[in-house]
């Protein structure tokens, strides 16, 4: 753990956060001492990053582990009674599930595409946070919506991902200044390049996937790609008390790509 924030007593629940990004802040999380939920579809994988949460919690709290698909709304409504049952309340979401997911506009499955990405990269973070503003009201809690620099700038045939991503940013803005007076605070964290397993999920192998992350050691400012840990600080950082004067805004750790 590279910074230090204490959660103690606090509740979080993480979806995707089987893998990558979201195993990462799980993590980070429960060693700042939070009660944490992890949520994913493989449920082998959320078994790992809970005994990791169990391994660093400074008053050993077990992590719950709920397998739930974010674009089922039965999932989702299990998802949050699940958090309340176990935990008794909620008092941070972080949304976040996605994935990268190249379309090109010609190739004939494109709106089923479209619809899919839609889906997983939007619709769930807005079904999501509708279902638990009423536990975060309670807790005047908060929310961190994980975008991705595609909202910022645009991407050969990903079209439908940035288009998700830049209206996740839009919503982030939106709800911040509808929920401010519920004091729930909400905002985004927009990742550059980081490595995680995203393009071995797409079909890209490993050989290419470690070359194209490797590329960016040329490329970018900073002179490296990210790590799933330098975006979980960013996210503890959103989500402490040094930040309760930040809302409806986005940190953006991307070393430097978008202003490079």
């Amino acid at each position: 753990m590279s910074v230090k924030f204490d959660f103690t007593g606090r509740v979080v629940l993480i979806t995707g956060s089987g893998s990558g990004i979201g195993a990462a802040t799980a993590v980070h999380f429960a060693q700042s001492g939070a009660s944490v939920v992890v949520s994913g579809r493989r449920a082998d994988k959320l078994t790992e990053v809970a005994k990791e949460c169990l391994k660093v919690s400074p008053k050993g709290i077990k992590a719950l582990e709920v397998a739930a698909d974010v674009t089922n709304k039965d999932d989702m409504r299990r998802l949050v009674d699940q958090t309340i049952k176990h935990f008794g309340k909620l008092d941070i979401l972080v949304n976040n599930a996605g994935a990268i997911h190249n379309t090109k506009p010609i190739d004939k499955d494109f709106y089923k595409n479209y619809e899919k990405i839609m889906a997983l990269n939007l619709n769930s973070v807005v079904y999501l946070t509708h279902i638990c503003i009423e536990y975060l009201e309670k807790t005047k809690g908060n929310i961190i919506n994980i975008s991705s620099i595609g909202a910022k700038r645009a991407y050969l045939d990903m079209a439908p991902y940035c288009m998700a991503k830049c209206a996740m940013d839009m919503f982030t803005k939106c709800m911040a200044s509808e929920l401010a007076t519920k004091r729930i605070r909400i905002n985004s964290v927009v990742p550059g390049m980081v490595r995680t397993d995203c393009l071995l999920a797409i079909g890209v192998s490993q050989t290419d996937s470690d070359k194209h992350f490797d590329s960016y050691t040329n490329i970018l400012p900073v002179g490296r790609y990210g790590q799933p840990q330098d975006i979980a600080d960013s996210i503890l950082y959103l989500a402490s008390d040094h930040a309760q004067y930040i809302n409806g805004t986005f940190i953006m750790p991307d070393g430097g790509a978008v202003a490079g």
